[in-house]
């Protein structure tokens, strides 16, 4: 049934065998007959189906009618999934073409080969290329692309053809048309299209040929443009349906010819005939997720979507299966409709594609299963037959993807997408890159130092900028040549380019210029009604066209607004027109500057600048919709340049009054701006006076404040006479700096004489020691100190009150209560834990805030904590624990309280703790508080909350309704989540293909190796001080937040170096005097898995089971098909595969003295080097882990010989295999740790012991199973179900409920 007619020499028509490929099956038939008018065989059984094309389709022209394909392509979109053709130039080499073929007699005397110019067939073979469409077209295909991949002029310059290229563009449609409309005849049910293909060209805007210098291009934006244009009048002249942008390597060519489109139909063309629709394409070039000039595809889009396109989408470089997450990006965030066109598959070494069709439509499906899909084509290697089967097996069966709703967030891009949405209040414009707002940039760039000046840019961003200015106006410079170069600096470097840049300039073509060089979605800044109406409707109209978002100067023809109204007049009039129909500029896209002005200047008509622009502000966000407003801040504080400190303070006063009101943009200096509350309160008052216009005198005083500041500017030894100066104060002063400081060598002396000023001892804890610890508290409570500064306070504070402890003992009897504090908190770390450093420094702190502090230790059973907190009538109890058992001994602990009647409140602190396990799991067993803390810093807030009784009731409501809405949505969420069977998820492990994997390394040697007194020095480089400062709860802000970056943290970075050298100091001091002992204990067997265990054998023989290691596999649904469930067994060669594998385990331990240092510390009151001590220790017991893995890689197993590697790349796990431990994600069972301990004969070798809990001890200690496989990974075991529960513990030898205890926080259901 499959067959064309062919009309013969004598007119009759014959039964001709079909140029599509034959299909597989009787099932793919349908049904034709003959159209009596027209000789044609038409689709009968499609008919009835597509009875709403007739209104679109010319059956005579053999096409849909003129000025309808829009809305054509509009209808068919929304009611199924298109088709594009496949590779043209694949089918082309099918051809065996020669020299000849493409010359033809057309260019029989062209003097330069033309061989592989594929284009050049449509005037030389044309009869080829109608061919090729038309088997696309009857394999299914409703577009086809022109064959004008390289129908620039720039691309046909290699072939010297540049003068041909407006005739072979309209050729090609003439070809492609023609098989379209003898197909379309046949079908008018299904009318076929011609897509004008528009190449990326072979040349780019974005990147340096040259690599000697990185600012030099082959072409200018310009010269594609122009290319580009030539090409879309040959395309348009030709009858073109629709023009596709294709295989985008570089966004800034495809911007270039979307930029051209618009021109030639906007200008050229006068706008007199509607712009054909447009499809863009890009090309993911490897599985980074980037396009060739570095891109994500989010910003991708963003950069293109101003044009908007009809259908995004992706082509060529990747198959189908590594291109699947790009359009998942893709179809999150398109507005329009979004296509694929993959290869058939990835190359081979002979640069062949072997994916067939079934193959093909396999790896697309997945596309089509996650609703990405509104049309699917191939790409490089696709044929008639790809198409076909996309088409009957995937197209046909799917329904279409609905695009997304329209976004009114602004959305910018650099390499990355920046979306500005309402969780985001302000957005920092980073102002260093400015000629006119930093000297030092100014110097760089007129001394010609762009690459010295691109690390302005860095600090910027490094610094929090999200937004880049770029300014180059100054009279002395070339302001294009110098935009246009530094920017082609920046685009290339992605540590700079990764955020969007706003090109800043007084004058239009400058920062025009810079739109030209840079692919992202910029801010223009700035246009204005200064010069008419008529001037910023062009420029609006040009800056819409180039894709941008814009700042609107609060300006007009009759000069700058300065008053509220004027800025609200003015406003308004500006973003009438640019909304209105003669621009229709998308409104989220808009950002006013209605101008910060100088205040306090002397002139009375000034000081209500700031204010005015305040108010405006929040004018602006009521009243233009979705409209942004900025500004420049440094203009605010002009009065006092030269005082810096001021002018910064000015600057962050004024951001948080104008953030509060709407300003969500601005221009400042990212890495200078104080905080708020960093503001001394005398200068707060003046600011804000000055600023909110609250006075006459405002400005006045604040001048008289600047006056005094720049007096004294001058000293430089201020700090070094201050530290003299203290000295000479009073001694109650001398006690309270010393506190506040943490100085501790004059304590004694100045305890003592003060207790001789004082009637009382008591009266020195309770006056200038009670006054600066109060000074401390409110200082920590407000951020100001940090956390290593509270306790060196304690420190203090102890040593004092232990200088006073035998003077009040004696005057015990009379004085009577010795103390007086807030109220009494017992802290405990829980049964079968031994870390305490967290809840250590929570004491400290609460110790510093005049709280009473009972810590009774670690391993405490309820007993015990229930004892102690009566026998000290503690207001509050505190809990502690750091491994996953401990969750559910502090459950025990508060189902014991409530049965035992305990009316205090119940602190939940801890690594392992979290705010929702306390709400679901604590709360519910007592009837009393349970308040989960979630640092030191928050604990002084919650205890003074809960002994306040005029606050304790209405905080501890709020806390039970939060608890509550938790625990709904917890339990809702767990209705939602669905689990698979055990049995299922086995059946979808992650699958190893162990035949065709190198055989697994046979370890050195098998059996067990122990070390002792392991050097430390060997050590100190293998630590990770990340963990560390959080020890101490220093947290630095992207992008510093990672040791060594943490030292120039604006905020916590001095206290990080501190404290960091306080380290090295512990460390050299440990290492001298063997302080601590590192003991390591590494074992190496055979093994192979077996389901979900692992086997290990005595001996090589493999005969002899010497134990299992029992895993758990995960069971919460995958919605991905592809994904596994994932065990860690199936890291392990299977027993039936005849592969021989192994595994390797350690226990490590620099715990060895700690104890004994701290009692030593402990007996000398110092808190500060006994938390220091652990820290430290716990520091060496994972750099120790970091080392025997390594020993084990590279020497013991030495499945890794060659490895070399940094320790950075190393504590960034790099290296090949994994190192999980039990008890944690990829196995959360700590009994696993009992085999591990019996088998390699641990306690005996190394003494590192287990607890109860089965927590190492010493705490300092570190366990672990290795896997070799370079395909392992880590992963989490999530929640698992009762029947893998009860699997598990059959497995085991264990009761279920034995089980389920030491697995409670995993469990995927409620035990009884």
């Amino acid at each position: 049934c499959h067959l064309r007619l062919k009309n013969t020499a004598a007119g009759r028509k014959e039964l001709q065998p079909p140029i599509s490929t034959p299909l597989s099956s009787s099932s793919d038939c349908t049904d034709f007959s003959l159209d009596s008018s027209s000789g044609n065989l038409v689709n009968m059984a499609a008919k009835e189906d597509y009875k709403w094309v007739e209104e679109f389709v010319d059956k005579e022209a053999g096409r849909v009618k003129p000025g309808r394909v829009k809305d054509y392509l509009s209808e068919l979109f929304k009611r199924r999934i298109a088709v594009l053709d496949g590779a043209m130039g694949t089918m082309i080499q099918g051809y065996k073409l020669g020299e000849e073929d493409f010359k033809g007699d057309k260019f029989k005397e062209h003097k330069s080969p033309l061989k592989g110019n594929n284009d050049l067939l449509c005037l030389t073979r044309p009869e080829i290329v109608s061919e090729i469409h038309e088997k696309y077209f009857r394999a299914g295909s409703d577009i086809c692309e022109t064959n004008t991949f390289n129908g620039t002029s720039i691309a046909q310059a290699d072939y010297k053809l540049e003068h041909i290229v407006y005739e072979l563009n309209k050729a090609a449609v003439a070809v492609a048309r023609a098989a379209a409309v003898k197909v379309t005849k046949e079908e008018p049910h299904k009318p076929r299209l011609v897509a004008g293909a528009i190449g990326p060209t072979n040349k780019t805007l974005s990147m340096s040929p040259d690599v000697e210098d990185p600012s030099f291009r082959a072409v200018t934006w310009q010269e594609v443009v122009t290319a580009y244009k030539e090409q879309i009048k040959g395309l348009y002249d030709g009858g073109v349906d629709i023009l596709m942008v294709e295989t985008v390597f570089d966004t800034l060519n495809c911007k270039a010819a979307l930029w051209a489109i618009d021109e030639y139909f906007e200008d050229d063309l006068e706008g007199k005939v509607e712009r054909p629709p447009i499809i863009i394409s890009g090309t993911i070039t490897d599985k980074s997720g980037r396009t060739f000039s570095g891109q994500t595809i989010e910003a991708f889009y963003t950069s293109v979507q101003h044009c908007k396109p009809f259908c995004v989408g992706l082509n060529c470089a990747l198959g189908a299966r590594d291109m699947r997450p790009h359009l998942a990006a893709l179809s999150n965030i398109a507005e329009c409709y979004v296509h694929a066109y993959p290869n058939a598959g990835l190359p081979n070494a002979m640069g062949g594609y072997d994916e067939d069709d079934k193959a093909m439509v396999e790896s697309c499906r997945d596309f089509f299963d996650s609703g990405f899909m509104n049309m699917i084509g191939g790409c490089c290697g696709t044929s008639p037959a790809h198409i076909k089967a996309l088409a009957e097996c995937l197209a046909s069966k799917y329904p279409p993807r609905k695009p997304q709703p329209l976004c009114t967030n602004m959305r910018l891009s650099g390499l990355e997408m920046y979306e500005k949405t309402e969780n985001i209040p302000f957005v920092n414009l980073g102002e260093r890159c400015n000629i006119a707002g930093s000297r030092r940039f100014k110097r760089l760039i007129s001394n010609k130092k762009y690459e010295d000046a691109l690390q302005v840019a860095l600090d910027q961003v490094e610094n929090g900028a999200q937004v880049l200015d770029i300014n180059m106006d100054d009279g002395l410079l070339d302001g294009v040549a110098a935009m246009t170069k530094f920017l082609k600096l920046i685009v290339p470097d992605p540590a700079i380019a990764k955020v969007p840049i706003m090109v800043d300039s007084s004058k239009f073509h400058i920062c025009e210029a810079g739109l030209q060089v840079v692919q992202g979605k910029c801010i223009f800044n700035s246009i204005s009604l200064k010069a008419g109406e008529d001037l910023f409707i062009e420029q609006a109209r040009k800056l819409k066209r180039y894709g941008c978002a814009v700042v609107v100067m609060a300006f007009d023809e009759e000069g700058q607004a300065a008053t509220l109204q004027d800025k609200i007049r003015i406003c308004k009039r500006a973003y009438d027109i640019l909304t209105g129909e003669k621009v229709k500029f998308p409104p989220w896209d808009i950002i006013f500057d209605p101008n910060v002005l100088t205040i306090a200047t002397g002139i009375a008509e000034h000081n209500s600048y700031a204010m005015d622009f305040i108010k405006a502000t929040k004018w602006i966000r009521e009243n233009l919709p979705h409209a942004h407003v900025s500004g420049g801040l440094s203009n605010l504080s002009f009065s006092f340049r030269g005082l810096n400190n001021l002018r910064e303070s000015m600057h962050a006063v004024f951001l948080y009054h104008a953030i509060r009101d709407g300003m969500d943009m601005g221009i400042v200096n990212a890495g200078a701006l104080p905080l708020y509350t960093d503001v001394p309160q005398d200068l707060l008052k003046l600011l804000e006076d000055a600023i909110l216009n609250k006075h006459e005198k405002a400005t006045d005083n604040l001048l008289e404040y600047a006056e005094k500041a720049r007096e004294s500017k001058t000293t430089g030894g201020t700090k070094k006479k201050e530290a003299a100066e203290w000295r000479k104060l009073s001694v109650e002063d001398r006690l309270t700096h010393a506190l506040i400081k943490g100085i501790v060598k004059h304590i004694d002396e100045d305890t003592e004489e003060a207790r001789k000023k004082f009637d009382k001892p008591l009266e020195v804890i309770e006056g200038p020691l009670m006054k600066g610890m109060s000074t401390v508290g409110d200082l920590f409570g407000a951020g100001k100190m940090f956390l290593p500064q509270v306790i060196k306070s304690a420190r203090v504070m102890k040593k004092a009150v232990a200088y006073l402890i035998p003077f009040m003992e004696e005057e015990k009897k009379a004085s009577g209560n010795m103390n007086s504090h807030a109220g009494v908190v017992l802290i405990a770390t829980v049964k079968g834990d031994v870390h305490d450093i967290g809840k250590n420094i929570v004491g400290v702190v609460l110790a510093c805030n005049n709280f009473k502090v009972v810590d009774i230790g670690v391993m405490c059973p309820l007993d015990k904590i229930l004892n102690e907190a009566k026998k000290c009538n503690a207001d509050i109890i505190g809990l502690s624990g750091l491994i996953t058992p401990s969750l559910d001994e502090m459950v025990d602990v508060a189902k014991e309280m409530d049965k035992r009647g305990f009316k205090v409140p119940l602190l939940i602190g801890g690594a392992t703790t979290s705010r929702m396990h306390t709400a679901v799991k604590l709360a519910p067993k007592y009837k009393n508080p349970v308040v989960h803390v979630l640092d030191a810093s928050r604990a002084v807030v919650v205890c003074s909350n809960l002994l306040d009784k005029n606050q304790k009731e209405d905080y501890c409501e709020d806390i039970a309704e939060l608890y509550q809405d938790m625990r709904e949505e917890y339990y809702e969420g767990l209705s939602d989540v669905k689990y698979e069977t055990i049995e299922n998820a086995r059946k979808r492990p992650y699958k190893i293909n162990w035949a065709s994997e190198p055989a697994p390394v046979k370890p050195k040697c098998l059996g067990t190796k122990v070390y002792k007194e392991y050097d430390l020095r060997e050590l100190v480089d293998y630590i990770d001080w990340n963990p560390f400062f959080q020890t101490w709860q220093l947290r630095g802000k992207y992008p510093n937040r990672n040791y060594p970056k943490i030292f120039k943290d604006a905020n916590v970075g001095k206290e990080a170096k501190r404290v960091h050298g306080d380290a090295l100091k512990m460390i050299d001091d440990i290492i001298k005097n063997k302080t601590l002992e590192c003991r390591m204990i590494v074992g190496l067997y055979p093994a192979n898995s077996d389901g979900d265990d692992i086997i290990v054998y005595t001996d090589e023989e493999r005969k002899e089971e010497q134990c299992r290691y029992f895993t758990l596999r995960q069971q919460a649904l995958k919605e991905d098909r592809d994904d596994p469930y994932m065990a860690m067994s199936d890291f392990v060669a299977p027993k039936g595969s005849g592969i021989k594998d192994y595994v390797a385990m350690f226990a490590v331990s620099a715990g060895f003295g700690v104890e004994e240092a701290v009692k030593k510390y402990q007996n000398d009151h110092d808190d500060y080097k006994s938390i220091m001590l652990k820290a430290v220790a716990d520091r060496f017991a994972e750099a120790a882990a970091e080392r025997v893995h390594e020993l084990i890689r590279k020497d013991l197993w030495g499945y890794a010989k060659e490895e070399k590697m940094s320790v950075e790349d190393m504590l960034r796990v790099k290296y090949q295999g994994i190192r999980p431990a039990p008890g944690y994600p990829s196995q959360p069972d700590h009994t696993e740790k009992l085999t591990m301990w019996k088998h390699m004969n641990v306690e005996k070798e190394t003494g590192i012991q287990l607890s109860e809990s089965l927590a190492m001890m010493p705490a300092a200690s570190v366990s672990a199973i290795c896997f070799a496989n370079p395909k392992s990974k880590y992963f989490a075991v999530g929640k698992v179900c009762k029947d893998q529960i009860e699997d598990y513990s059959a497995r085991k030898g264990m009761k279920n409920e034995v089980v389920e205890k030491w697995l409670a926080a995993d469990l995927a259901y409620d035990r009884a």
